[in-house]
């Protein structure tokens, strides 16, 4: 899963994405309804922060938007798994069109412990994790409008080798030059998830 993530402007991307966002009228809109737009930090659920996606005009452009889908009595949905989002009716028209691209630095996952005297899994230590030689992690998601609204989830997959030595999924992360296909409402996505990174660096939060 993927619930926490961070983003630091200290790369050109990601301060370009961020200059991007702040020209955007949705900005202005956010704070009309009370939300502050995260551009730096450890990135949480409800947050709203710089996302990528295809505007109108099917040009690349930067907007801001929330952090999880919201589903009437039920927690926001912040992830969505990307073997079955083409199936499920909360997922498959976002999947087929509303693809967008999170930029972040890296994201955190907690260890899960197995207990073989209570059977349950206890939650360890905190992991900051990015892809191996680059320089802003790409978190693959889907976007839909709420409420007027643009909101987003991450999309997950099988982990790698070295991730499920702590858990069992991770975020689906693609390099820099699949991005723009990606987010191409005329992509078949399911072409693009073998390119999917797996070399990860994982270090332990202090």
């Amino acid at each position: 899963m993927c619930t926490r993530f961070y983003v630091e402007p200290d790369t050109d991307e990601i301060r370009e994405v961020i200059i991007q966002m702040q020209r955007s009228g949705l900005v202005r809109r956010f704070e009309e309804a009370g939300y502050n737009i995260l551009t730096s930090g450890e990135i949480r659920p409800s947050n709203v922060v710089p996302v990528i996606a295809t505007g109108q005009s099917g040009a690349k452009k930067v907007f801001p938007m929330r952090w999880g889908f919201q589903i009437p009595g039920r927690s926001l949905l912040v992830n969505a798994r990307s073997e079955t989002a083409a199936q499920k009716p909360t997922f498959r028209e976002a999947w087929k069109r509303c693809r967008c691209m999170i930029p972040a630095s890296w994201y955190y996952e907690w260890e899960h412990l197995y207990d073989d005297d209570t059977g349950k899994i206890r939650v360890g230590s905190k992991y900051r994790i990015r892809p191996r030689d680059a320089s802003v992690t790409w978190l693959c998601g889907l976007y839909r409008i709420e409420d007027g609204l643009p909101v987003f989830t991450v999309l997950t997959k099988e982990p790698s080798a070295e991730v499920a030595r702590i858990h069992n999924r991770m975020p689906l992360i693609l390099p820099a030059d699949l991005a723009d296909r990606w987010i191409f409402p005329g992509t078949r996505p399911e072409t693009l998830l073998s390119g999917a990174l797996t070399d990860m660096v994982m270090e332990k939060e202090v």
